[in-house]
């Protein structure tokens, strides 16, 4: 099944979704130094392994992983898969070593969406290719790690996910700088695809710079009876983020929930948001977490019921804490034919003096009260998430803690 783009990927304006903040492309550079394939990744330095550490993906101990994937700057410098029924490898490796690719490749995310797309379709790339073949059970994560370590660059990179008829499959995928505060940009193309009985996990835990521009383009399809469940986290400064994926569920009974979790740090402008388009009698969910501790964030939802009985629900909660920042719910929702049920909530404000109170007369200091507040605020409920997953997305909260100071 290969339906072309009838409602194709759209992208906020450049300039007005990213607060005047825009990316110039000729401020980077696409090439930097081949990296050397490592057979064991473990041998990374240190300072880098715990970097990437922190996005979720381990070196030291794969034992608890059914593949990895890292690619440091433009180099695939690990690849390996673990379990059988699973693929992983480099995008431009995959498309030599299985020609029929071809039907899957920029069929979700158009090359003249903006000049991103563009810059990505006409310079060099890599990036990760991960299937799992039909009926085929990850019984442990794929992780992936896209790793930028030279100042100045622009990493450019074109993810192709396949999860066959009947599969399942975990993926965790950590993007992350090396441990200095310097300048780049990651484009990064993604293009899924969820066949019919299907099931996909994927949670992504980004790990930037202050100086950093990234700018993620995604496509999903969901087929009858698939399950699509996606987790974003991004606690960390970053200049300027702008992500706006769209998923189409386009067989009865496809399922879709995307869960977001944002910090924006002093300096930081944060632009992201999700989009479902129901095709077919499915359902979707888009959750929204969003705190600014002196950074802007736009908080994006958008839901259309394509069909009768298409359901979604849009939920989306923001955070203010101290004097600075800001924060821009924009949910928005679509039906465009009768018996489609939808809704929306959508909250913007600060903690209210009688919680933290609460907590300070059980003995807390405002500071730890604060934290616990913050905490609860930013625990998602996400179903059917593997213990790995739900482990790491507290780690990175846990991480996160001293930037969230009020």
């Amino acid at each position: 099944m290969r339906k072309e783009m009838k409602n194709e990927m759209k992208q906020p304006s450049e300039t007005a979704a990213a607060q005047g903040i825009d990316v110039d492309l000729d401020a980077y550079t696409h090439v930097a130094e081949e990296h050397p394939y490592q057979e064991d990744p473990s041998r990374l330095s240190a300072s880098d392994k715990e970097r990437i550490r922190e996005v979720g993906v381990t070196l030291d101990d794969r034992s608890q992983r059914s593949g990895t994937f890292l690619q440091i700057d433009q180099s695939v410098v690990h690849r390996k898969t673990d379990q059988e029924g699973v693929e992983v490898m480099g995008t431009p490796e995959a498309l030599e070593k299985h020609p029929e690719l071809s039907e899957y490749w920029w069929k979700l995310v158009s090359p003249e969406a903006d000049k991103f797309t563009a810059y990505s379709h006409s310079h060099p790339f890599q990036g990760y290719f991960i299937r799992a073949l039909p009926g085929a059970k990850a019984s442990q994560p794929v992780q992936s790690c896209l790793y930028l370590a030279k100042h100045g660059l622009a990493q450019n990179v074109h993810n192709l996910v396949i999860v066959e008829e009947g599969a399942e499959l975990h993926i965790i995928t950590g993007c992350a700088v090396a441990p200095v505060k310097e300048d780049g940009l990651h484009v990064g193309i993604s293009e899924f695809y969820v066949k019919k009985g299907a099931k996909l996990t994927f949670t992504m835990i980004h790990s930037w710079a202050p100086k950093m521009a990234v700018r993620p383009r995604t496509g999903i399809i969901v087929e009858e009876g698939a399950v699509f469940m996606n987790n974003y986290i991004c606690l960390k400064p970053v200049r300027t983020l702008q992500t706006y994926p769209t998923a189409r569920c386009v067989g009865d009974g496809a399922r879709v929930r995307f869960n977001s979790v944002l910090v924006a740090s002093h300096g930081a402008h944060m632009d992201v948001g999700s989009r479902v388009l129901l095709e077919a009698r499915a359902s979707a969910e888009i959750i929204s977490r969003s705190i600014a501790t002196g950074g802007d964030i736009i908080a994006r939802g958008y839901l259309s019921g394509q069909v009768a009985d298409a359901k979604g629900h849009l939920e989306c909660r923001g955070l203010i804490l101290g004097d600075k920042g800001n924060i821009l719910a924009i949910p928005e929702l679509e039906g465009t034919v009768a018996g489609v049920d939808l809704s929306h909530e959508a909250a913007v404000g600060k903690i209210a003096e009688e919680e933290i109170e609460y907590f300070m007369a059980r003995g807390l200091s405002r500071d730890d009260a604060v934290s616990v507040i913050v905490r609860g605020f930013l625990s998602v409920d996400i179903e059917g998430l593997p213990p790995e997953l739900s482990a790491q997305i507290e780690h990175a909260i846990e991480l996160s803690e001293q930037d969230m100071a009020p």
